[in-house]
């Protein structure tokens, strides 16, 4: 196929993904007012989940339609890299630190998720070798097990914090001409475009990847983990406007944890032995990233600088580099 109309196709696809996560971001926090649930838990619960929709589906498409498990791993894998790179668009954006404004609650959601990225660097480097319950990882379990713990742990501690909740359950209504049904509808309407640009993007990626002879590996971790994470971006950017900086950061550190679950559900599906013997061994790149970047957020929550020296405060230059080195090294050993 011609790279100009794989390009093409990758684009529409990108397209169609990015404004149906607009559209789930608006009837997203329709239902967090009619509901009365809180920014940050919402951030982190229901944004996540919708904004990691595409992972989901894509992973789901590359393994079962498509056959093609690396571009479903790199972009799981990617994904949470990508998101953490957001952190320092947003720091960017801000005039003060943005690790100085967010909750440091928020360091409890990254640490679980460098537990999770580090069973799936275990996993990766245990190959063939990692032990399996029938046809899948024995980690995929544990990813599972310990997403629905890392959900339930949170929880409590964000119902723990009763005057910030309180002081969001009493905020203006925002959206007093929409009904909870309406915004509902509305909701799932644009779940559904998502999905199905989701299902298309795999095959789209595929198509790039033989026009332009990259690798699965390299075009999973980097173009399509970057498509699949534009509802992040757009969530995240549109939270940080209204100055709900916390639903952003919820909706970029859960997105993570919910994409390590995909990793798990990824493999429950693909039946051909574990998922993470059967992929590139590059993907670890992106798994030791991911887990640095994780590191530095945590450190940043915690240190939680006053100032910035240049545009960017020191943890997000911090990411950046990070995630510029990993570019590197995907393009010298994956491209």
């Amino acid at each position: 196929m011609p790279l100009a109309l794989a390009l093409l196709q990758f684009a529409v696809c990108t397209i169609f993904i990015v404004l149906s996560g607009v559209r789930l971001s608006r009837y997203g926090d329709v239902i967090a007012e009619k509901t009365g649930l809180g920014g940050t838990w919402i951030g982190l619960l229901l944004m996540a989940a919708v904004t990691s929709m595409p992972e989901l589906v894509t992973g789901a498409s590359s393994i079962l339609v498509f056959d093609v498990p690396d571009i479903a791993v790199g972009d799981v894998i990617g994904s949470c890299m990508f998101n953490l790179l957001i952190l320092a668009f947003l720091d960017f954006r801000n005039p003060e630190p943005l690790s100085a404004r967010i909750h440091q609650g928020h360091v409890l959601s990254a640490a679980f998720g460098i537990v999770l990225l580090g069973v799936a660097a275990m996993a990766m480097l245990a190959g063939p070798r990692a032990l399996t319950i029938g046809w899948f990882g024995a980690h995929s379990l544990v990813f599972l097990a310990v997403y629905v713990f890392a959900m339930r742990t949170i929880f409590v501690y964000e119902r723990a914090r009763v005057t910030a909740v309180a002081e969001q359950l009493t905020g203006e209504i925002k959206y007093g001409d929409f009904t909870l049904k309406r915004a509902s509808a509305l909701y799932a309407a644009s779940a559904a475009v998502l999905v199905a640009a989701a299902i298309l993007l795999p095959g789209a990626a595929e198509r790039l990847a033989e026009a332009t002879g990259l690798t699965h590996s390299f075009v999973g971790s980097l173009f399509v983990a970057a498509s699949t994470s534009m509802p992040e971006v757009v969530v995240s950017i549109a939270a940080a406007r209204m100055g709900a900086i916390d639903m952003a950061a919820g909706n970029l550190f859960g997105s993570n944890l919910f994409n390590i679950a995909v990793l798990g559900v990824d493999d429950l599906l693909y039946t051909s032995g574990p998922l993470t013997a059967a992929v590139s061994p590059t993907h670890l790149i992106t798994l030791v990233a991911a887990i640095t970047m994780s590191a530095i957020a945590v450190i940043g929550l915690t240190y939680r600088a006053k100032r910035k020296r240049f545009r960017l405060s020191w943890d997000a230059l911090g990411l950046t580099a990070v995630y510029l080195l990993a570019v590197a090294l995907l393009a010298t050993l994956g491209g």
